[in-house]
């Protein structure tokens, strides 16, 4: 299904790279950070639903889909960096003391907390979904994405997406042939296929072997919601997410469907996490 919101474009100049967002919707802002690979056309449908109530802005993450890098050749990416995009972005877009709102799925949840522990005063609340952060998890399971890796270099990318899809519960659906879909939910496909192979090389096992600043988001925990889809509860994404909020002392906020439940469910994802939102401005 098209997105019906009225869409606006913009690019914005970050040091080493131009950053594609896009605008829909009116009141707060909340900056939408997708998952390893993705890019803002990914959120269309939970974003016509958060419209409702926020000023929703999407992104494509530097060097995936319509930013670009300067060089253009892709680079190993680092967590640091794109939360410091993402700050810049919310810098420019968010009028000093003007509340604005962090959601961030998988790789996308990883930066949006690196965001909250680097710059605190900038995010009202930070929503993070499933963040595979490996090394939470115990010792001997913390090799999962090196072999994924693995598995990419010496089988290729198909074989190395299944294994992965396995490893995660198997509650994510592989991506629809193009020629199915609409022309933007077709234009996105391309550009996510284009997209997974630089993922794979240069952002899977960078971002999955990051460790967070459990003492600074511990200072700010009030404004951290760390959620995980019932699907996958019991899964490797789940448990790292139930990890950090066991460290924090806060509760975990399961949502519905797995590790793309904000893609697969977008009314009832979008529904609860409105109101997860709204909590947090009462």
């Amino acid at each position: 299904m098209e997105s019906v919101s009225r869409v606006r474009s913009d690019t914005l100049r970050v040091p080493g790279a131009s950053i594609y967002y896009e605008v829909r919707g009116g009141g707060p802002v909340l900056l939408m950070l997708p998952g390893g690979g993705g890019d803002a056309a990914v959120y269309d449908a939970l974003g016509d639903v958060l419209a409702e109530r926020f000023t929703v802005v999407t992104v494509d993450p530097r060097g995936y889909s319509r930013s670009r890098l300067d060089p253009s050749e892709p680079a190993d990416q680092r967590v640091e960096t794109q939360s410091e995009d993402a700050y810049l972005l919310l810098d420019h877009l968010t009028p000093s003391g003007e509340d604005a709102y962090v959601f961030g799925g998988s790789d996308g949840a990883i930066v949006a907390l690196d965001l909250l522990a680097r710059h605190p005063e900038t995010p009202r609340l930070v929503v993070a979904h499933e963040p595979p952060y490996a090394k939470l998890l115990p010792e001997a399971e913390q090799g999962f994405f090196e072999e994924v890796y693995e598995i990419f270099h010496t089988r290729g990318l198909e074989a190395a997406g299944a294994h992965f899809l396995a490893g995660i519960g198997g509650t994510m659906k592989p991506l629809p042939d193009p020629a199915t879909l609409p022309p933007r939910a077709a234009e996105m496909i391309t550009r996510l296929g284009a997209n997974f192979p630089v993922f794979m090389e240069h952002e899977l096992r960078q971002f999955t072997s990051h460790v967070p600043d459990v003492d600074a988001l511990a200072a700010v925990s009030d404004r951290v919601v760390l959620a995980a889809g019932r699907q996958t509860r019991g899964h490797l994404p789940y448990r790292p997410a139930a990890a950090l909020a066991d460290r924090l002392g806060i509760e975990l906020t399961e949502f519905p469907g797995g590790h793309s439940g904000s893609t697969d469910h977008p009314e009832e994802f979008g529904r609860l996490l409105l109101d997860v939102l709204s909590s947090s401005r009462k």
